[in-house]
């Protein structure tokens, strides 16, 4: 369920003041989430709907109307948010009246007053027979404020032309300071202007005065005697006289003025014409007009200019005007296929598309120009993308091909972060097992990769354009208001609902473009066939390694957002999510893969140095190597808005737990390799003490080579090592970034390396044990000896001697790589020994008395020497093997044995140190 949006807030309007009209920039808070969500606009009350152009959420374009109050409130209402507020107010400022000799930056509609084509006046007269001072006294405008004057005379005005005119209102506004005698002028000048008509009525009568009177006698003369005769005949006469009389008139005076009559009605056909050329000179100029005007581009002049001849000839009958206006018919169908060649023209701005729609409408062309641009824009970005791939797989210089005028484009672009790859962390090795190689390598971007980065910079940069030329094609801001009065803006936004689907269908054919394009230069196991012939073609020489796919991540990501950003709908944009993923999956197992070849080569980097704890630098190499390449899958497994957890699909899951397993095996057998190669494969030319740990036995490392057994135990160690902290560690860092199944990866990992240690120990126990062992049964015997005829004991024999220097020597050894496993190794040999030396007492026949007691002597001296080091199962052989010998009956052979075993602890006193108790309590510490 969606959270309700909050009303809107209007904080700002530029400018803040002005005339009806006025185009204005309203700004706030959540004005709206598209042009169809903004149902209401008013400004000082006044609905200003129709021209609202909505920019965003915070900004939206209209013009000021007509409005009853000088001064208002913005209020914007939505859908989604309802009626709004505002912190900020218009003020509505009334026009001046502008005389017809004032000068006006703008257009004065003076058809209100006087009609050109007629030459007459409308019920009112021209401007230029009207005074701009009827009482023909200096003006002194006054100071008094407008707005008073206006609450003073409601309803009146100051313009004596008004129908509403105030006297009042006129003197106080221009003759305020006026004098009384001045005022008493004016009374004068008005009263004469007022006589000028009946004057000239009356000097017109009185220089025809005679000639009436003449006429008056006639007449009267002719009455009278009509009235006299009272027949026919006379009056007949009169008649016929009176008609000769003027006959004759009128030849004498075509005779007399023929000539001069002549000329006069030449010269008025020549002026008549002069007045026509004067009068319509806007038409008879106006194609050369044209041609300058379409040079220079002003196509706005050209507009106007054929407006205004369409309105006033645009059906005339009279025959020089219609060849005129034919003229200029054919150079606007001229200009009209001029304008929408730049239209259609490639690369272009917004601002030019919009204006060359602008004109073409306003010229009524043919046809939907902004459709047409809109299709010729979706087909020019589907031939810039394949233009793209096209340049790079030709492995074209990466100067010239990131500075091409053909992807050089005004609009705003993402900086490249290939510039800043090598500051970025994820494609730093670990310092500890990063191999020595020239750096150069980071800043030698791949093809593909700058492929990536290029065509995405060109979508972001031309898809914005595309996109908002849509939307003001649906809201209809294409056109002029020329356009909404003719309601052709109506017809483009029903044209537009058409459309819709067509417009989908070529930002889906663009998004499919890009994906399948960054897919056939990355992912093209990912293609068909037939796709991967149109959108492949790379040379794929290597695959391309982690660091890359997550910095062509990051660049698609970066796509994604700003392509979010226009408010397309997520569903266009949902392949683009699906190549994230696949991109995320993939940058996984490369690094993975990546880092177990890593892991295979940390072999030739052991130094075999050990440190107090007895380990070598490479479990921490281990487990650095994998942090490093994890912190480097950071950015791919953390999820962005609208991403998919990169472990949603089960068979990733098992992919990447089977490669996690590999990882740690690949360790496993690193170690074996190590511990089991023989002596001359080994590099130890470079081995050294570590001074910093008193307690080491710098023998091992005087003839700078390490036995098989030191080997073996350093290997021992770090297995300890590694299963006690190690693979915990990771297995952490596993969970920490989101890993599936990392119970078996550990368990699985952690049965593999106990095999190995338990194989390793084996051999170590085999290598030391089996001497000593082997040495106790010759030495028992030797010189003869029979248990059935001995001497009396007189102490513990050389035999049993040499198997504890021997124990010790293992004890030293032991020791010295690391002091945890001394108990382990320990215990183990002395079962070994214990065992045999059972197994010999068993198999003994007979003892003597004195064979008894030097049986027991010595089974006696090596179990109480290694007392600290006994297992259940060396106790139970050194019991078989006292079981074996017969008892001792007196209490003197008892004494015997009690001194014999003193005198051995003592005369091996120092010797015997490795196996006290403070030595292993020390050991442990």
């Amino acid at each position: 369920m969606s959270r309700a949006r909050q009303p809107p807030l209007v904080t700002g309007i530029s400018p803040n003041e002005g005339i009806s009209w006025t185009k204005v920039t309203i700004r706030g808070e959540n004005l709206g989430t598209g042009p169809a969500d903004l149902i209401g606009l008013t400004i000082c009350g006044h609905n200003c709907l129709l021209t609202a152009e909505w920019m965003s959420a915070s900004k939206i374009v209209c013009r000021v109307g007509q409005a009853k109050n000088d001064k208002g409130d913005i209020i914007v209402t939505t859908k989604s948010g309802g009626k709004g507020t505002s912190t900020v107010s218009f003020k509505l400022l009334k026009p001046e009246k502008i005389g017809i000799l004032d000068q006006s930056a703008v257009w004065v509609d003076e058809m209100n007053y006087y009609d050109m084509r007629t030459d007459r006046n409308k019920g009112i007269p021209p401007l230029s027979l009207r005074p701009a001072n009827p009482l023909g006294i200096e003006i002194d405008k006054g100071r008094f404020p407008q707005k008073d004057l206006e609450s003073l005379f409601p309803g009146m005005s100051a313009d004596f032309t008004s129908e509403n005119f105030s006297a009042a209102w006129y003197l106080i506004e221009n003759h305020s300071t006026t004098s009384f005698d001045q005022l008493k002028t004016a009374v004068v000048n008005l009263k004469k202007q007022a006589n000028k008509k009946n004057e000239g009525s009356l000097a017109y009568v009185k220089g025809g005065l005679s000639t009436f009177f003449e006429a008056q006698d006639a007449l009267s003369a002719i009455h009278q005697k009509l009235e006299a005769d009272g027949t026919e005949k006379v009056e007949g006469s009169m008649t016929q006289k009176l008609e000769n009389v003027l006959n004759r008139a009128s030849n004498t005076a075509d005779t007399l003025f023929q000539e001069v009559l002549g000329r006069k009605d030449k010269a008025d056909s020549t002026r008549n014409a002069l007045n026509v050329l004067q009068r319509f000179k806007f038409l008879f100029n106006l194609p050369l007009n044209i041609e300058r005007n379409i040079q220079k581009g002003d196509y706005d002049v050209v507009i106007n200019d054929y407006e205004k001849a369409k309105s006033l000839f645009g059906k005339t009958e009279v025959q020089v005007f219609k060849k005129y206006y034919a003229e200029v018919e054919t150079r606007i169908e001229a200009l009209r296929e001029l304008l929408l060649d730049k239209l259609l023209e490639t690369p272009s701005t917004l601002h030019d598309q919009k204006r060359y729609i602008r004109y073409l409408s306003d010229l009524h062309a043919p046809g939907d120009p902004a459709w047409q641009c809109i299709g010729a824009q979706h087909q020019w970005i589907l031939q810039l993308m394949h233009n793209c791939k096209e340049s790079y797989q030709k492995k074209q210089p990466c100067n010239s091909l990131l500075h091409s005028p053909m992807l050089d484009l005004e609009s705003d672009v993402r900086p490249s972060p290939i510039g800043h790859l090598s500051q970025t962390a994820s494609l730093k090795r670990g310092s500890s097992f990063q191999s020595g190689r020239d750096d150069a390598w980071r800043y030698k971007a791949p093809q593909q990769v700058m492929f990536v980065e290029k065509l995405t910079k060109l979508v972001v940069s031309q898809l914005p354009n595309f996109w908002k030329l849509w939307i003001s094609y649906v809201n209809g801001s294409l056109f002029s208001e020329t356009a909404e009065k003719s309601g052709q803006m109506e017809r483009s936004k029903k044209n537009a609902r058409q459309r819709q689907n067509d417009f989908k269908k070529m930002i889906q054919e663009v998004m499919h473009s890009l994906v399948k394009l960054i897919r056939g230069a990355l992912l093209p196991f990912s293609l068909r066939e037939g796709e991967l012939r149109q959108y492949g073609g790379w040379e794929m020489k290597s695959e391309l390694s982690g660091q890359w796919l997550t910095h062509v991540i990051q660049t698609v990501r970066l796509s994604s957002e700003s392509l979010t950003a226009l408010e397309i709908p997520n569903d266009m944009l949902q392949i683009i999510q699906d190549l994230i993923l696949d991109l995320r999956v993939r940058c996984i197992i490369v690094t993975l893969q990546h880092t177990a070849e890593d892991i295979k080569r940390l072999a030739e980097k052991e130094d075999w140095v050990v440190d107090n704890e007895g380990l070598t630098s490479l479990p921490s190499q281990f487990e650095q190597c994998i942090i490093h390449s994890l912190q480097s899958l950071k950015t791919v497994l953390d999820c962005k808005p609208g991403e998919a957890s990169v472990f949603q699909q089960q068979k990733t899951q098992e992919d990447v737990c089977q490669l996690s397993i590999g990882i740690m095996q690949v360790f496993i057998d690193c170690l074996e390799q190590l511990s089991t190669k023989p002596d001359g494969d080994i590099d130890t030319s470079h081995l050294s003490v570590d001074v910093s740990s008193p307690d080491l036995f710098g023998s091992i490392h005087e003839d700078s080579s390490l036995s098989s057994e030191q080997r073996l135990l350093i290997a021992l160690s770090n297995c300890r090592y590694l299963e006690r902290h190690t693979f915990l560690n990771i297995a952490e860092h596993f969970e920490k970034h989101g890993f599936q199944g990392v119970d078996k990866i550990t368990q699985v990992s952690m049965e593999s390396l106990k095999e190995l240690d338990q194989r390793l120990f084996e051999m170590y126990i085999e290598f030391k044990a089996d001497p000593i062992v082997g040495s106790l049964e010759p030495g028992i015997y030797a010189g003869y000896f029979d248990w059935k005829d001995c001497l009396v004991p007189t102490g513990v024999r050389n035999y049993l001697k040499e198997a504890l220097v021997n124990i010790i020597a293992v004890h030293a050894e032991v020791f010295t790589i690391s002091k945890d496993l001394v108990p382990r190794v320990m215990s183990r040999v002395v079962e070994a020994v214990s065992e045999e030396l059972s197994r010999l007492m068993q198999c003994v026949s007979s003892f003597s008395k004195n064979g008894a007691l030097q049986a027991k002597l010595e089974i006696c001296a090596l179990r109480d020497t290694v007392a600290i080091y006994l297992t259940p199962e060396s106790k139970s052989s050194f019991k078989q093997a006292l079981e074996a010998l017969p008892q001792l009956s007196s209490g003197t052979d008892r004494k015997l044995l009690e001194e014999l075993l003193n005198k051995f602890k003592s005369s091996m006193h120092l010797q015997l140190t490795c196996f006290q108790a403070s030595s292993s309590a020390m050991m442990k510490t």
